[in-house]
């Protein structure tokens, strides 16, 4: 087991960004994750980072330039715009959008230079949906996918690993990485659930598992041991990178999976064990969907304690 620094990287910004009374991805849920944090002792564990805005450069290793260009142009100056059915800007939703991609470079920079062992970007608006060239599914800009391609393209890593487990499909990050040959990806989602992708993967470098509604941690164990694990091992990537969703959760009212804070903590052991082999332990792991906060906060908090060894 490799030890050093946990970073915590996060901007104020993020809670200004919000799509109206009501919408499930609000500001709330970070407020929750870090009170929660707070009053169990976790953040003291953690290296504070404020995100830097991701540069148009960082953002087209992942996009087109013209959806880029688009999204910043449609960014309003009051009120909101929607871009996707559920999916809108306000006048502070491209800047949270930016920071929350540039959380993922800043990972990147901080872990590759060995200045943080792992770090988690507390951000959003979330990535994991923004496909090469559209927003959907609260995500504007595919900020794992930034981060990946920052790993290889900047820093010159040849293989890089990514692990999604949300209760929803990774598709964006799906349809920005799947053909390259530097990235595995590897998915569980639940079955016949939004975006109703994922069951055929886009690529030879994907490995997705769906999951039967109303399944528990059983078979999210399955999973990794008969499909991620083998698929990890054989790839041995010099990077791990995780979409962390937390709406799998039991109380979670967004999909219909059976999860538990015990289930969110193995897993994530279960990953950083395949960072210590091949990866020298260096993970970075962005905050994903999760909606019911108190249930968000406790997960978030299972994944946390496992990442900064403090569990």
């Amino acid at each position: 087991m490799h030890s050093g620094p946990c970073a915590w990287i996060t901007h104020s910004g993020f809670r200004l960004h919000e799509m109206g009374e009501g919408h499930p991805e609000c500001p709330e849920r970070l407020d929750a994750i870090s009170d929660h944090l707070l009053a169990i002792g976790v953040l003291p564990w953690l290296v504070p980072y404020d995100a830097p805005a991701a540069t148009f450069e960082q953002l087209t290793r992942a996009h087109t330039a013209l959806y880029v260009r688009e999204l910043m142009a449609a960014a309003p100056t009051r009120d909101y715009v929607h871009v996707d059915p559920d999916t809108a800007m306000n006048p502070h939703s491209l800047d949270a959008a930016l920071h929350a991609a540039g959380a993922a470079v800043l990972a990147t920079d901080l872990v590759l230079s060995g200045e943080a062992h792992r770090a988690f970007c507390a951000v959003r608006p979330p990535g994991h949906h923004a496909t090469r060239d559209a927003a959907m599914g609260f995500c504007f800009f595919n900020n794992v996918a930034v981060g990946v391609r920052h790993a290889l393209d900047v820093h010159g890593l040849e293989r890089v690993a990514l692990a999604d487990f949300d209760v929803h499909h990774g598709n964006g990050s799906e349809d920005i990485l799947a053909g390259d040959d530097r990235v595995l990806m590897v998915s569980t989602f639940q079955r016949g659930l939004y975006p109703f992708l994922g069951e055929k993967p886009a690529g030879a470098n994907m490995a997705n598992v769906p999951l039967e509604p109303r399944s528990d941690g059983t078979a999210l164990k399955r999973a990794f041991e008969e499909v991620w694990l083998p698929r990890l091992e054989a790839f041995r990537p010099q990077m791990l990178f995780i979409s962390a969703g937390f709406d799998a959760h039991r109380a979670d009212e967004m999909g219909g999976l059976r999860w538990t804070e015990a289930d969110y903590a193995w897993i994530t052991h279960a990953l950083l064990d395949v960072a210590d082999r091949h990866c020298e332990g260096r993970v970075v792991s962005c905050l994903e969907g999760g909606y019911e906060r108190y249930a968000l906060a406790r997960s978030v908090a299972a994944h946390v304690r496992e990442l900064c060894g403090a569990a």
